[in-house]
């Protein structure tokens, strides 16, 4: 009983840690940077997909031919 009460409450304080943690760093100036870098990333792996989803099919193309 002992155990599953100090879980409880080590989980409680891991979670508020992380949560003060998210909900400062969402009011800080980092947070533009970051949300630009994501989409930049993100921007470039859509268009890495895009090509190679257009190599697949010019490959599948010439097979059936």
């Amino acid at each position: 009983m002992a155990n599953s009460s100090s879980k409880a409450v080590v989980s409680f304080i891991v979670g508020a840690a992380v949560g003060v943690a998210v909900g400062y760093f969402l009011n800080s100036d980092k947070k533009d940077e970051l949300v630009e870098k994501l989409k930049y990333q993100a921007d470039k792996l859509k268009d890495k997909f895009k090509k190679r989803k257009e190599h697949f099919e010019d490959a599948l193309e010439n097979e059936l031919a």
